[in-house]
């Protein structure tokens, strides 16, 4: 499949760190569902390129584990893959850890044998396992979804054919099946092919050799001083750990048990396992970790002796045992061996000496056995740094560096909103980086504020990784002509409740959830809210509201809580749902199953649930208002809605002065006169106008220099306004009923 000469050197373009036919990028979570489980990754077509790769090639990945999978093109950042969590699991690693990735040759496949759950192996045929593993590049070791590889299936794949054998046999759960490659032949990463031999591993039959990295290499632990928006929790951890070790008797004394199991949750990359690890130093406790990713990977069975085993190595001095991503080993839908992981981690805690501390940043998403009260039965949450937060941390993070004098922490904190620990030390890399390009030939180079600030237009937070950012330009709302009673409306409803939460507090009411804003296609919905994001220091995450749909149960509420999840791990955050009609219609109306009333459930509650949204604030946009279900309009929800009208003249005129801001015109332009006579015309109307006339100028002439009234006279031959006067009506009619 990859067997054509690659290039021995990667282009500097691509954005990871390239050694001769490999690169190293960051693994991201792909936001599609259509990517889910079926053995694909993407990478930015800079990456494909200088990997010398087409699209659908086979890529060798390595994590703590190696695999392989099929390289397609994405969109996202080309220092980043986008995988999914099988294949997150597949190579031992969690979300943002560095994965090296790099062409492969793939051999057919002459036999494969594989393993599976009891329900798996009962109803499904080796038949059923080929065409399921169709178009898949396989690893031994490997867990595989019964999932087709629809996105590019082979000529002989029969994709429909195999869904319906596939849920006829195993019934609406086969979605969430896994099984696992136990051998292959040849040995390497294999393709199925029609001949290839598929069977399932007797009992008898040893299972495949794995040995994952379960045990993380040292890290040097930080001093607890240095951790910067987290001493409270650092004092109750110490607490805890100095009772354990070292007064037993009093916890006994008292009727409780001289033993520890505490989760410590928050935010990826907010410094989770660096508290652990701080505070065991402090406590003189020694500190042995786990990576559950790298555990999860195995076999039911070598998932649960590894474990056992790590565990039994612990020494009977005082030890933390700290398990990191518990969710990865430990989900919310836990497979069947989930409960002897349970009996193992009970039999931990009992020991004496031995206190357990787990990780998860999706802790929403951990089984909830693991809370039983003879379990993990204590917990921490280390929030989202604030500006005066980051403003410390960064600090911290560049004490050592050398600095010029004029850096200002706060102002570069200002501008990091959603920032972790782990995207500071980015961004101090990136910006050491332009200083060492900017200063090569200088004795003593310094780090300089222009270093900080231009690192952050490369620098993402980890919670905006995997969504699309709107391309501000530089754009504010100053930058928006007329309106103003729409932009004030904007402004209070979406930036106040961020910049001044006191106020609101002081005042006892609580600030707008979410913002609507209808009108005619092409008026300025969308190019409002890019104003709107450059105006305010706030991440921004768009979704068109189709997106969000997906035809399997589960998918599209699952989609909607991931969307919420990460506004609020990249607080203070807009969300900008596009064409929320197409997200939320009126329930009971539609043809689809049901699933677009369960996805409004799921917005429902995630706006104006049990679990309140703290610095989010959610902007939906629509032509057809009357086509969402009202209860999305309700206060608490889209509470503020936000009539933006066809423009006026005076608008017009505005609009047309901003479209041609770089075009020469002509002494004989009269733009006011212009505006005036485009009745009908939109936003988008007027700076297509503009575009058009400079087109006919360059079609009489590509040596002309400036657009005539008589190019603009020609361009309104061939753009007409496109506004309705019957849905202008509906709308205005809307609008006066609100």
């Amino acid at each position: 499949m990859c067997d054509r000469p690659r290039r021995n050197a990667l282009s500097d373009a691509a954005g990871g760190t390239t050694v001769r036919g490999v690169i190293t990028l960051t693994a991201r979570l792909s936001p599609s569902a259509l990517d889910t489980r079926r053995g694909v990754v993407r990478l930015h077509r800079e990456v494909l390129d200088a990997l010398g790769l087409r699209a659908w090639d086979a890529v060798q990945l390595t994590g703590a584990r190696v695999s392989a999978a099929l390289a397609a093109a994405g969109e996202q950042p080309p220092g980043v893959v986008l995988v999914d969590d099988v294949t997150l699991t597949n190579l031992g690693v969690v979300e943002g850890a560095e994965i090296v990735v790099a062409p492969i040759r793939v051999e057919a496949a002459r036999s494969i044998t594989v393993a599976g759950s009891r329900l798996a192996t009962t109803a499904l045929t080796p038949e059923h396992v080929r065409m399921a593993l169709t178009g898949k590049v396989l690893t031994v070791g490997d867990n595989v979804s019964l999932l087709p590889q629809d996105l590019a299936p082979p000529p002989e794949a029969n994709v429909s054919e195999t869904r319906r054998r596939l849920s006829n046999a195993i019934g609406m759960t086969w979605t969430n099946e896994l099984i696992t490659i136990t051998s292959t032949d040849p040995a390497g990463p294999v393709a199925v092919q029609p001949s290839s031999v598929v069977g399932w591993r007797s009992a008898q039959a040893p299972a495949a050799e794995v040995t994952p990295v379960v045990v993380q290499e040292k890290h040097e632990a930080l001093p607890v001083a240095n951790l910067v928006g987290q001493k409270e929790q650092a004092r109750r951890l110490t607490e805890w750990l100095e009772l354990m070790f070292r007064q037993p008797e009093l916890l006994t004394r008292l009727g409780a048990q001289a033993r520890l199991a505490a989760m410590v949750s928050g935010p990826e990359g907010v410094g989770k396992a660096t508290l652990v690890r701080a505070v065991s130093s402090s406590v003189g406790a020694e500190l042995v970790e786990l990576a559950a990713p790298s555990i999860a990977v195995l076999e039911a069975g070598a998932m649960a002796k590894q474990l056992g085993d790590a565990i039994a190595a612990v020494p009977e001095h005082p030890t933390v045992l700290l398990i990191t991503d518990i969710d990865a080993l430990l989900p919310t839908t836990p497979p069947p061996v989930a409960t002897v992981v349970l009996e193992i981690l009970k039999t931990a805690v009992s020991r004496p000496n031995l206190a357990l501390v787990v990780t998860s940043a999706r802790a929403e998403s951990v089984d909830a056995r693991l809370r039983a009260p003879e379990l993990v039965d204590r917990e921490l949450t280390l929030p989202l740094p604030d500006g005066a937060t980051r403003a410390e941390l960064l600090r911290v993070l560049m004490k050592d560096v050398p600095v010029e004098s004029d850096v200002d922490f706060a102002a570069v904190a200002e501008k990091t909103p959603g920032f972790v620990a782990a995207d500071l030390c980015a961004l101090r890399r990136e910006a050491a980086v332009r200083a060492a390009l900017r200063q090569r030939n200088v004795e003593e180079p310094r780090v300089g504020q222009e270093d900080l600030l231009g690192a952050l237009g490369t620098v993402r937070p980890i919670s905006m990784s995997a969504s699309d950012t709107i391309q501000t330009g530089g754009l504010t709302l100053d930058d928006v002509g007329d309106m103003v009673e729409t932009k004030q409306a904007l402004t209070e409803a979406a930036l106040w409740p961020l910049r001044y939460p006191d106020s609101f507090a002081r005042l006892g009411v609580a600030p707008p959830r979410g913002v609507l804003l209808y009108g005619p296609p092409g008026c300025g919905k969308t190019f409002l809210v890019r104003a709107l994001a450059g105006s305010g220091q706030l991440n921004v995450l768009t979704v068109k509201g189709a997106e969000l749909m997906d035809k399997f149960v589960g998918e599209s509420e699952r989609a909607v809580r991931e969307l919420f999840r990460r506004a609020a791990d990249a607080a203070p955050a807009l969300v900008f749902l596009d064409e929320v009609d197409a997200l939320a219609p009126r329930r009971g109306q539609s043809s689809d199953s049901g699933v677009a009333d369960r996805v409004v459930a799921a917005l429902l509650t995630e706006l104006d649930g049990v679990e309140p949204m703290r610095d989010v604030v959610v902007i939906g946009a629509t032509n057809r208002p009357e086509l969402i279900d009202p209860a999305l309009l309700r206060p608490g929800r889209l509470e503020r809605l936000v009539y933006v009208s066809p423009p006026d003249a005076d608008a017009r005129t505005e609009i047309l002065k901003a479209a041609s801001k770089n075009t020469p015109l002509a002494s004989d332009v009269n733009l006011a006169e212009l505006a005036a006579d485009l009745d009908m015309y939109s936003a988008a109307d007027c700076a297509a106008l503009v575009r058009e006339a400079a087109l006919t100028a360059m079609r009489e002439s590509l040596e002309a220099a400036e657009v005539t009234q008589a190019h603009l006279a020609k361009a309104r031959q061939v753009v007409r306004p496109s506004l309705d006067p019957v849905q202008l009506a509906g709308l205005a009619a809307y609008a006066a009923a609100r």
